[in-house]
């Protein structure tokens, strides 16, 4: 190993006591991660790592996903040290109220954090799809939309499930652009890896398809230099084993107390002994600053180099270049919108049909549009005919084969959108939502416009049984913040939610769409259902309402016809989508559905949260049963006479 240069070594320590220094103002976070990774951080950031300080934005930059997301003072560190908009103030505040310095890194909230990381695995995951869209994205626009995307990833990310189904599916995919550090130090919070995580790591990614580099020492920087290189170099993923310390130059390295929780002052003040590191608590010397803000004149001069680029692909190709800008603005071509289809009342469609039909209409002229399915597409109808296969011999593809990996599917598709430049979708059973949670979740709170499909949404589902009837699903993803649930009641009301996917940039969709064929309904009403909500059939004087989505509209509409025959007045609401009915003004909320109305919810689901809309609830707190659709909806009470029933108790008749 050869002898590390003064300025080196000052840089590299720099990162060790800003973390250290940072955590223990904090008196919380993790400073053993950022301590072991150091050099090789260093080494990416100063020597391989396209970027722009001073334009994060840049869309040729090369992506940086600190997957381990919990040691982000490692992110902080190098943001701030390479003249990123991240002032020293912001690392004296790490992880208080309101600073730019959040426990874990938060898309959208620091500058020059690509992804929001920290549950682990789902950086890595997320940065196969952003490997994904490059590979796409070259394929139809060339070099001035190449890049690598990088990460750091951790013991426990490795250890996360849904790692080794993104892995896998990489390695399938052969996406070369992808180099993963890998912080291979055998320590978790519980102690030695060894307690539960003995595996061969290395053999299982090469089973994988990937290229990998092992052993490489975590302080030797030629060494880390070499195998970058060599994975810059491979046609594979990458995965680099650093064999770094936790908590290098502490009196905790190579502890598992070094991987979270302040070290109290007598650690840290060993720890600048030990380093050889004389100044005080967040004091950064001058040579160190100027050395890593060298990266602000060789951005710019990437960037210059990319304008030049981008300049000669606009004359050449000036429809291409154009379309190329309107893609990384997310605005969608003018007029689009008249593409939706229309379906005639009277008809008979699943939603989940309907959507397909709505597709074969979007594709054509939604080159953005990149489609997929979790090994479930003749069920979900998410590939149209014009479709191709993304892959190795096809990255011009637009569908992309996920294989039975929900999980994975749901964190790359993440990583997709984060190109701006495409809008992926993926689709798989409603009950399977549980599998992609956390990435849903993470869309969320990103506020990225995934879009999730999920089929076979209630116990029409049928003969599968109750392992595949999603009972509590919709409410349970009614309860994440910033995602739009669409449950639409037919195919006019599908069309519909698609147009509300596609026209929404600040948060994710997922559509819930029918096995069963559904009517097509009169009097649907485009312009309510991109309200959340609106009146579908009303009645003079209406004596009570019944406020229903998906399937159990056609279902209220009957009993209201058999109610109507008793005298009985009622008005049907359909409520598609909650969240953009919140949204609305209070008057119109009131005028569909006024609090003196006397309600009944009608949904094949859970009935926990309607109380906010209704004064009675017909809906399913148990599982379903194995049976015909049609048996277990008439088994389960889902009957116009049992809801004509309830209407009739509801008002004392």
């Amino acid at each position: 190993m050869t002898q590390i240069p003064p300025i080196a070594k000052a840089s590299i320590d720099a990162i060790r006591m800003l973390a250290l220094d940072a955590v223990e103002q904090a008196k919380s976070g993790h400073p053993g991660m950022p301590m072991g990774m150091a050099p090789a951080a260093y080494v990416l950031w100063t020597e391989f790592l396209k970027h722009n300080p001073k334009d994060p934005h840049w869309p040729a930059r090369d992506r940086f996903v600190l997957s381990a997301g919990h040691g982000s003072m490692l992110l902080y560190a190098l943001l701030h040290l390479s003249g990123y908009d991240l002032p020293i103030e912001e690392l004296k505040r790490f992880r208080q109220w309101g600073s730019k310095t959040p426990g874990h890194p938060e898309y959208g909230h620091t500058p020059g954090v690509e992804v929001t990381t920290g549950p682990l695995g789902q950086g890595i995951s997320t940065a196969v799809g952003i490997a994904i869209a490059e590979r796409k994205l070259v394929a139809e626009f060339g070099e001035i939309a190449e890049h690598y995307t990088y990460v750091i990833a951790s013991d426990g990310d490795l250890m996360e499930g849904v790692s080794a189904e993104a892995s896998s599916l990489a390695g399938h995919l052969r996406l070369g652009k992808l180099i993963v550090l890998y912080d291979d130090n055998d320590i978790s919070i519980d102690g030695s890896t060894a307690l539960a995580f003995t595996e061969d790591r290395l053999k299982r990614y090469e089973a994988y398809g990937w290229h990998v580099v092992p052993g490489v020492h975590g302080e030797d920087l030629e060494a880390i230099r070499a195998a970058l290189r060599e994975a810059q170099a491979d046609p594979r993923p990458s995965l680099i084993s650093v064999r770094s310390i936790i908590g290098f130059g502490s009196p905790l390295a190579g502890h598992h107390k070094a991987h979270s929780d302040a070290m109290g002052p007598e650690k840290v003040a060993a720890t600048r002994q030990a380093l050889g590191w004389p100044y005080a608590p967040f004091e950064i010397p001058e040579e160190v600053y100027v050395h890593y803000r060298q990266a602000i004149a060789r951005g710019q001069q990437f960037q210059a180099e990319w304008q030049e680029k981008l300049e000669a692909f606009a004359k050449s190709h000036p429809e291409k270049a154009a379309e190329f800008q309107r893609r990384l603005r997310r605005a969608l071509p003018q007029g689009w919108e008249s593409h939706l289809p229309s379906f005639s009342a009277g008809e008979k469609l699943a939603t989940r049909a309907a959507s397909g039909k709505v597709l074969e209409k979007l594709v054509p002229v939604l080159p953005e549009l990149v489609g997929g399915s979790a090994d479930l597409t003749p069920s979900n109808n998410t590939r149209t005919p014009d479709m191709t296969d993304f892959g190795p011999e096809n990255p011009g593809g637009r569908y992309i084969r996920y294989g039975v990996r929900e999980h994975a599917m749901g964190a790359a598709m993440n990583g997709i959108v984060l190109s701006r430049a495409l809008r992926p979708y993926g689709g798989t059973f409603l009950v399977f939502s549980d599998y992609m949670r956390p990435a849903i979740r993470m869309a969320a709170l990103m506020g990225i416009p995934t879009v999730f499909v999920f089929t076979h949404d209630s116990i029409a589902v049928g003969e599968d049984g109750p392992t595949h009837q999603p009972i509590e699903h919709v409410m349970s993803l009614r309860a994440i913040p910033n995602l739009w649930v669409i449950r639409p009641a037919d195919a006019n009301e599908t069309a519909a939610a698609w147009k509300m996917a596609l026209a929404r940039t600040d948060g994710p969709t997922a559509l819930i769409l029918t096995r069963q064929a559904l009517p097509v309904l009169a009097g649907v009403r485009l312009e309510g259902v991109e309200r959340g909500g609106y009146i579908l059939s009303d009645v003079p004087n209406p004596q009570a309402a019944i406020v229903a989505t998906g399937s159990e509209v056609a279902l209220a509409l009957e009993a209201q016809q058999l109610l109507a025959a008793e005298g009985i007045s009622v008005r049907v609401v359909s409520l598609p989508c909650w969240e953009a009915f919140e949204a609305q003004l209070e008057d119109y909320r009131q005028a569909v559905l006024p609090k003196s109305l006397p309600t009944l919810s009608l949904e094949a689901g859970t009935t926990l949260g309607w109380e906010r809309y209704a004064h009675k609830t017909v809906g399913l707190d148990r599982f379903g049963a194995s049976a015909p659709y049609a048996d277990v909806y008439s088994k389960l009470g889902f009957t116009r006479e049992r809801v004509a029933a309830e209407v009739k108790s509801l008002l004392g008749v």
